[in-house]
């Protein structure tokens, strides 16, 4: 399975960026565009899938910066 980041809420009421199943966060934000541009940084650098989450957990968006293996045709 292909590495993945995640935006999600952290207990300090900020945000926070992991990868996959990290038990600690890469990088922590107060702010959550803070941590969803850092986010895009590193997804795109390293190939990823980010994953933006909502303060109740729940995603909210997800951007692919991977290889995606069903690239539209046209």
């Amino acid at each position: 399975m292909a590495k993945q980041h995640h935006i999600v809420p952290n207990s300090d009421n900020g945000w926070s960026v992991k990868t996959d199943h990290a038990t600690k966060a890469s990088r922590c934000f107060t702010r959550k565009q803070d941590a969803v541009n850092y986010g895009r940084e590193v997804s795109k650098n390293q190939g990823t899938e980010l994953f933006i989450h909502n303060k109740d957990g729940k995603i909210a968006q997800r951007d692919s910066h991977g290889r995606d293996p069903f690239p539209p045709k046209g």
